[in-house]
């Protein structure tokens, strides 16, 4: 360790008893609690890239404080972290091999961010989740039902439902004002996915307080089988942390109950190396051979299906890697530039969408890019119907988010 390395993990400002602190996040929940750090030990940790030893790291802190730092305490500061599992080192790898081992030999995706985004307890949870409904934000708790009339997709948020509350509710109760589905593609934004594995699928049923969402395992056989573009389980533990189709699955439990349907869990990584190259997604290897293999088993499935993107839209602000705040003035800027952007999505054409981010190169970093374009090239050419759109500030950071939930029929 005399040459630290920190994972790629969140770094974001709190205040903490009127102070400025860094607190340090693995969502992947490798790590699992985090670490708050002072300035100082936060710049120290900005040198542990796993080239520098202790010696560059104690001259580096002392050109930028002008105080020499006992290397005893760079030393503890090291072991804290390798402790906590936020170093890349062999501690972490051997909690990584045993999380690994574990998720895999488990039936089930465990309901992850229960307790901590959502109510454990079931009946609290109802309560919670019907609170999202209640107007004058939410859609009420029983739209007029439309017999005989399906939807064919549904784009919902994938932010903490508790600050997403109206959009996930304005997209759920379009979905049980329809006739329910049998069969849900679930494609949701991977946030940890960083390898060259664009889609990576789990047989896993997805647990929720409400009970298990069945996976449709006869299903993704069937993908793996067809599908060309590399292998849809090298990266399965990404389902293991990952909320974006957590939180699908909780809703869907809530809205339509845990049975007459079947769900298919894809992960959808970054398309950034597509948007930096200007190349359309579908003309990559990788997207046209999903694209081509989950359009062949659509046309042929006899049951009633839809397609649901787990998603979010801007991430703007200091958090987010930006030299700027994200203020009311930016917030304007964000939702003019997103209902332009959702102008594509309403005529159903990924190319116009994929196109107006690539424009800019992404600058509002659009988190669920990837997942909605393979939605709107499955789904080409439909009409969307946009049902809510919000943009959760958060002062604290000095950051926003923004989201919406949209129907297509």
């Amino acid at each position: 360790m005399d040459r630290p390395k920190i994972r790629a993990v969140e770094a974001f400002p709190v205040e903490q008893n009127g102070q400025t602190v860094i607190c340090l996040r693995d969502s992947s929940g490798l790590a699992p609690d985090p670490i708050m750090l002072g300035m100082g030990a936060y710049f120290i940790i900005t040198q542990f890239d796993g080239i520098n030893d202790l010696r560059d790291i104690q001259s580096a802190f002392t050109k930028r404080f002008g105080e020499i730092l006992p290397l005893e305490q760079i030393e503890e500061l090291v072991a804290a972290l390798d402790r906590a599992y936020f170093l890349d080192s062999p501690a972490f790898r051997e909690r990584e091999r045993i999380e690994r081992e574990s998720f895999l030999a488990s039936p089930e995706r465990p309901a992850a961010l229960a307790g901590l985004c959502y109510n454990r307890d079931a009946v609290q949870l109802r309560i919670e989740l019907a609170a999202f409904f209640d107007p004058p934000e939410g859609p009420g708790r029983a739209l007029p039902r439309k017999p005989g009339a399906s939807l064919k997709g549904l784009i919902a948020p994938h932010i903490d439902p508790r600050r997403g509350a109206a959009a996930y509710a304005h997209a759920y109760a379009e979905l049980m004002a329809h006739d329910p589905p049998e069969l849900i593609i679930i494609l949701g934004t991977s946030h940890y996915g960083a390898g060259p594995e664009l889609f990576s699928a789990t047989r896993k049923n997805y647990a929720t307080p409400l009970g298990a969402v069945e996976t449709d395992r006869e299903f993704i056989d069937r993908l793996a089988a067809r599908y060309r573009g590399g292998d849809l389980f090298a990266d399965e533990i990404l389902h293991r942390s990952e909320h974006s189709i957590e939180f699908q699955a909780l809703f869907l439990a809530y809205a339509l109950g845990v049975r007459g349907y079947k769900v298919v869990p894809i992960l959808v990584s970054s398309f950034h190396d597509l948007v930096a190259a200007g190349q359309t997604p579908a003309n990559d290897p990788r997207v046209r051979s999903f694209l081509d293999a989950m359009s062949e088993l659509l046309a042929a499935e006899k049951r009633s299906a839809i397609v649901l993107a787990g998603v979010d839209f801007a991430h703007v602000g200091r958090k987010f890697g930006d030299a700027f705040a994200a203020d009311e003035a930016v917030a304007q800027r964000i939702q003019r530039e997103d209902l332009e952007l959702i102008e594509n999505i309403k005529r159903g054409d990924p190319g116009g969408f994929f196109a107006d981010i690539a424009r800019d190169r992404d600058a509002r970093k659009i988190c669920g890019l990837a997942p909605m374009y393979t939605q709107l090239e499955l789904l080409r050419g439909r009409a969307a119907r946009l049902l809510k759109y919000g943009i959760a500030m958060e002062p604290q950071t000095e950051s926003c988010v923004s989201f919406a939930s949209l129907a297509i029929d």
